[in-house]
């Protein structure tokens, strides 16, 4: 029988990931005609303690599994909807309509405003993006919502002009004029700017010069940034740092950068150099690491880093390149996409081995066992005990660790 849930362990021997689910957030994307039902993908955020989520709608059947979960979701505003919603009547009907029915039940924290909006060449969508983002906050306003939920927009790295070293960050000159309002926006309503940041991308493109170490959070000589002499190990912390001085020469340095989505693909094209199943996890393991230790970055390194990893599930209707199929850490049937630590469950046939040490387990051990014993409507009764077993053998590994 196929495997119907995980065990996601990082490092069995001695590192339960329960450790790190309270440390970041994960991108769920749904682009896909073969995902498990949202009630089965709370199942596995709910057993990792992953308590932060990214969607890519207002899906209402997600909204309404997420109830009563304690995990904070950001919704986002498709693309092709924000023309329409610099109409204030429109945003608000919107908010009305996908956000406050759910509030605060499903704890939504933070609504997206299209993705990727200024490198979408598209000049009506991008001089459309402030303007509906002013109307989606006074509709947060006027219903009483926006101490609970910020506005904000993610961004591609290709907003900037220059990058590297970090301290010469600058965005392009012909985004300036649309950058400013922007940037006026978040300050004014203390939103963050959100960016989807790849070292991914920097490597392939250039892998004969960018140190694959450097990208991937491994032990290597790192660089100095020559006019503020700060150390960066990795090139994520750079990148973040480089929007940071990016803003400031508009000066808006005070705005908050949160990372909307990084990671690493586990397969690829042939003309695709890098990706790959063994560096996927070591981006991964390292970046989680990172994470649990509540870092900022080098300018900023009393802030910790907000960071969602992109993605929950390979999605197979994405179009493009076999790159962006392959960034899930787990496969639509809920087995884990590459080896990470990460061992799937055994069937149902062997509930009846993995019991009989469960009571031994349980007596002296940490309580996890709210999320296993949790009645999920709609969820067969084989993710429930999935869940159990999961529980339960957390609960041996976090004996062991501490």
């Amino acid at each position: 029988m196929t495997p119907v849930f995980v065990l996601f362990v990082l490092f069995c021997s001695e590192f339960a990931f329960l450790r790190l689910g309270f440390a970041l957030g994960i991108n769920y994307g749904q682009v896909a005609n073969n995902l498990p039902t949202p009630e089965q993908v709370l199942v596995i955020l709910t057993s990792l303690k992953i308590t932060n989520t990214r969607i890519y709608d207002t899906n209402p059947k997600v909204l309404a599994a997420f109830a009563n979960t304690g995990i904070e979701l950001i919704v986002t505003v498709p693309n092709e909807s924000v023309g329409l919603l610099t109409d204030p009547r429109q945003a608000l009907q919107w908010v009305a309509t996908n956000v406050k029915p759910y509030f605060p039940a499903t704890k939504i924290t933070g609504i997206a405003v299209g993705n990727e909006v200024f490198t979408s060449d598209d000049p009506t969508l991008m001089s459309n993006l402030v303007p509906a983002m002013v109307s989606i906050h006074a509709a947060l306003v006027q219903l009483g919502l926006d101490s609970f939920i910020h506005t904000s927009s993610a961004n591609s790295l290709a907003v900037l002009e220059n990058s590297y070293p970090p301290s010469f960050g600058s965005f392009r000159p012909d985004l300036a004029n649309l950058m400013a309002p922007f940037l006026q926006f978040l300050a004014a309503t203390k939103s963050p700017i959100w960016i989807n940041a790849y070292p991914y991308f920097a490597y392939k493109d250039d892998p004969e010069r960018v140190p694959l170490d450097y990208v991937l959070f491994n032990p290597n000589s790192g660089m100095k940034d020559p006019s503020t002499s700060l150390h960066y190990d990795n090139m994520l912390y750079a990148q973040v740092d480089a929007v940071i001085f990016a803003m400031g020469r508009l000066g808006y340095g005070g705005v908050e950068v949160r990372v909307s989505e990084t990671g690493w693909p586990s397969k690829g094209d042939p003309d695709e150099i890098g990706a790959s199943a063994e560096n996927a996890r070591v981006y991964n393991r390292n970046l989680l690491l990172r994470q649990m230790g509540n870092e900022g970055t080098p300018l900023v390194p009393h802030r910790r880093l907000e960071v969602y990893l992109f993605a929950l599930f390979n999605e197979d209707l994405k179009p493009g390149p076999t790159s962006e199929r392959n960034y899930g850490l787990f496969r639509p049937d809920g087995t884990v996409a590459y080896n990470m630590g990460l061992t799937a469950l055994p069937d149902s046939s062997s509930s009846s081995s993995s019991s009989s040490s469960s009571s031994s387990v349980a007596a002296a051990s940490v309580s996890l066992t709210s999320s296993a014993t949790r009645e999920i409507k709609g969820t067969d009764s084989f993710w429930q005990w999935g869940t159990l077993v999961f529980s339960l053998t957390i609960q041996a590994l976090m004996r062991k660790a501490f």
